[in-house]
Formats: structure tokens, sequence, C-alpha cells
């Protein structure tokens, strides 16, 4: 799970590159980076952190250029390290840099091709790297001097049938332009929009419409599974389907966590799904138990919020905020170790006992991934005097790893993994625990004006869209994904970039 942007502008877009990656900044707060590009130069900067402390006054002001790209991380593969953030670049053919969100699940094999066959060096262990090399290698195919949307648009055909995967690109042509694509299931989203100015037109390619919401675009449309946008240094556009036969699938775990509510992923109202994901919970709370004794019901802060009071409503019971949230914390979603995101929502999260003492509480969650964040909320309401702890989740039971770009833990960590609905419940402490239904959560999201017949719910019900992945992909992504490897990971990394500085 990342955040991309791109810009084609009429004057510098430092700024305005900085500000779509802060709205972005909930897609990523591992690392944040930057490119432009000015008379056939580029100008760089990235790191680790997030955006306001990656970027200072002194950088900003040697980001010149009326083009560039920008990117914010969660690391899924490779490492942490400073050297694994983006923007890539590689300087054959043109200059080329790129900005990715998504996972490639073929980029071992695609690791060999470049060094075997195609004559090229990757420098880190990221998927992004071997995906720019990839599309840098099709593009010097074309054998142009200056190359045209043609070109670009022949290449970026090459990597679709090169490469396997959920991904959503931008990448810099340096002196030519700006192109974006999505892979051919559109599992990751991206959008692209344009603004009017006094010198004429802008264009802007991000992963949520929110981003360019805030920065004064209108929105032109999603792009389609497998399709490309390409936009020239000069400021024409052009749009090309570059798949042979694309399926729009798309993750339907952006519509439970990852986006933005006030964004729209292929025509879908993230913020609508979110009201119908809380009104089936309450359709199935009144089918199991229509005499249920609900006092109230609280959301976890935020992204459950919505749900939760369209529940609410349409349970007749009284919706409350019950917790607290310290911004400065980051998201625990993906926080190696246990102990530390134990640390972390303690620091989190604070309960307001008056909507607590002596009150039967639903608490609703958008989700249940380790169940570790769950469990020591649900201790926080037994603590702050709650009578009952009834636990509900916008979405289904999480028993499986996705593979296209979220970093969710080995299975074998996910607590309803291989475990009924009431093993859960005991394990965290819940005197009730209710789950969405799968096609209630395909209803909710998929159920609005825009019609989506299908989506990647490979996280609930293990079926990848894909059809590539077997249980020896996932055996070997258990093995990169479990806590002890993350945390060796982060040692490693954390020398590395001490001795680097």
């Amino acid at each position: 799970m990342c955040g991309i942007v791109g810009i084609v502008g009429k004057s510098n877009v430092n700024q305005a590159l900085y500000d779509a990656l802060t709205v972005l900044q909930h897609r990523g707060q591992d690392a944040a980076g930057i490119v432009t590009s000015h008379d056939g130069r580029l100008f760089l900067r990235k790191d680790n952190g997030l955006v306001r402390d990656v970027f200072h006054q002194r950088h900003m002001q040697r980001l010149v250029g009326h083009m560039g790209i920008g990117h914010v991380r969660y690391p899924t593969a490779g490492s942490s390290t400073s050297a694994e953030a983006q923007p890539f670049y590689v300087n054959s053919p043109y200059g080329i840099t790129l900005a990715h969100n998504g996972n490639l699940t073929n980029v071992e094999q695609l690791a060999k091709e470049i060094y075997e066959s195609d004559l090229r060096h990757v420098n880190t262990s990221s998927d992004s790297e071997v995906l720019l090399n990839v599309f840098a290698h099709e593009l010097a195919q074309r054998g142009k001097l200056q190359p045209t949307e043609e070109d670009v648009f022949a290449a970026v055909i090459d990597v679709h049938n090169r490469c396997v995967g959920g991904y959503a690109v931008v990448a810099m042509i340096t002196g030519y332009g700006i192109v974006g694509f999505r892979d051919p299931h559109g599992i990751r989203p991206i959008v692209f929009g344009q603004r009017h100015t006094d010198e004429g037109v802008e264009y802007m390619i991000a992963s949520e419409s929110v981003s360019l919401d805030v920065l004064g675009f209108t929105l032109i449309r999603d792009l389609a599974p497998g399709e490309a946008v390409y936009i020239t240094e000069d400021g024409k556009l052009h749009t090309r389907q570059c798949a042979v036969a694309p399926k729009l699938t798309p993750c339907i775990f952006e519509h439970v966590y990852l986006a933005r509510p006030d964004s729209i992923i292929d025509g879908v109202s993230v913020y609508k799904a979110r009201l119908r994901m809380g009104e089936k919970l309450a359709e199935k709370i009144l089918r199991e138990r229509p005499e249920h004794d609900i006092d109230v019901v609280i959301p976890i802060p935020d992204t459950s919020r919505t749900a939760a009071l369209e529940l609410a409503n349409h349970l007749g019971v009284k919706f409350r905020e019950g917790f607290v949230k310290n911004r400065y914390i980051g998201r625990t979603f993906i926080m190696p170790g246990q102990a530390a995101r134990k640390k972390s929502v303690r620091q989190k999260l604070n309960a307001i006992e008056l909507e607590f003492r002596g009150k039967n509480v639903m608490l609703v969650d958008d989700s249940i991934v380790r169940g570790t964040t769950c469990k020591q909320i649900i201790q926080m309401a037994r603590e702050a005097g709650a009578k009952n702890v009834y636990f509900c989740s916008a979405a289904p039971a999480v028993r499986y790893p996705n593979v296209y770009g979220i970093d969710m833990p080995s299975a074998h960590e996910l607590i309803a993994h291989n475990r009924s609905t009431q093993d859960v419940a005991d394990l965290i402490g819940a005197d009730w625990l209710i789950y969405q239904d799968l096609p209630d959560l395909i209803e909710a999201v998929g159920g609005g004006k825009i019609k989506i017949a299908e989506f990647d719910c490979a996280v609930f019900d293990g079926k990848y869209v894909t059809g590539d992945i077997d249980d020896a992909y996932l055996n070997k992504i258990e093995q990169a994904r479990n806590d002890s490897s993350k945390i060796k990971t982060q040692a490693v990394s954390a020398i590395i970039d001490l001795y680097n500085n």
C-alpha cells in the first residue's frame, strides 16, 4: 500500500506534489520522495519518514521544474531502508524515474530475466525497481532517439505481458512526459484529472481522487484496467488500452480500510460504501439477535466511524465517540512486533469512561487482522466500566495474506486463520463478535450506481485473481512477513542507514 502522484504543469510543481503527498500520507508513512524535471535535468529528494519530515525548505527550493512525480511508501516487498524509498531512477533510455503502488507476484522470475536477458542491474530488493527496469528495457527496444506516445504505449503493452500482480504506476521520462498505467485487473487504484490556469491546462495522476480535489483538479476518470495515460511535457494528453483481456477486479480492502472516505474509486464513493457496510451489519445483527441489549455504538477511530454511524442509525441505538485518538501516532496496521503494536494502541487511544460505565457497548472496527489492536481496545473498554463488550467488524474475517501490495502479516499471524468466529471472540475477549458477511460487503461496495461485478477479495476467501498464487508462493511470503523476520530486517536496515548517514 503506497501513494503515487504525477503532475505536468505550467509552472513549478514542487509545492503541488508536496501537498498531494500530504493528502495521500495515509497510504504510506514509512518513506516519501519527489523527483522533478527541468531543462533535461532531474532533481530528486527522498528519505524515510513522513512528508513533512523528509522535505524541508532547502529541499523544496532545489526541486525545480514543471513536471514531476512523488511517492509515499508502506514497505511491502523489500526492506525499510532509505535505499528502498521511491521514486527509483535509471539513466537508460532517456533517464526514467518511476513510483509504484502494488506488488509483483513474479518478481523473482523478472529479476532473473533482467539480469540474464535484459543485461540490467537491480540494486535493491524492491519490486518497484524491477518494474522500472522492465519498462525502461521495453522502451529502449523501440530504438528511438525521441520517443512518441506510440513507443510509450508499446512499452506498457510489453510490461503487461511480462509483469504479473497488482500495480498502479507513474513514471517520468526526462524531457518528454509522464506516463501512468494500471495492471490488467485494476487491483490498485489510479485516477487522473485536469485544472485550467491562466497559462493553460495542467494534468495530474494520483492514487486517490481526494488529492485531485484538494489541489483544485477536476477528476476526469479512473484509469481502466490495463490502460495507460501519457501526458507530454508540453501538456498533450493521450490514453490507450494496453492489455489484451483486461477485467476490472479491484481490491475491496481499499473501501474497507485503505482509502480516505472522501475518495471515489472506480466510480464508487468510499464514504457511501462504508455507509452501506453499516446498514448490512445492522441487518445481520437484527437477524441474529432481534432482541439485542446494545446500549451504545462506539467506533474505533477513524476508518470505522462511517459504518458505525449508519449501524447505530439502523439499530435505533445511541452513537457515541468513546475513544479519543492521539493523531500523532501512526497507523498500527503493519507495525512489526506485537510489543510495538500493543504499546502503540495504548498511546494512540484513550477511553472516555462516561460512555462505557455500566453499559452494553458495541465497538465497531473496519476489520480484524492480527487481533492485537481490538484485544487491547476491548480491555480498555472493560477497564472503563463497560458491562458487556460486543465487537463488530465491517469486513469479513481476514484469513489469508494479501499478495498485491498490502503488507498484511503471514497467514499464521492472522487471528482468524483456521479459527471460528467464537474462537476469535474468545481470543480477543469479546462477549459477542459479529463479522460482515462477504456477499454483504460485495453488495455494499459494488451495489451503488456504479456496478462492479467482481472484486479481489483474496484476504477473505483465498481466491487470488491473477491465478498464479500457489502454496509454495504463500509459504515464501510467510517466511518474509512474519514478525521475527521483520524485526531482523529492521535491525539490519537501521545499521545500514546509520552507516550511510
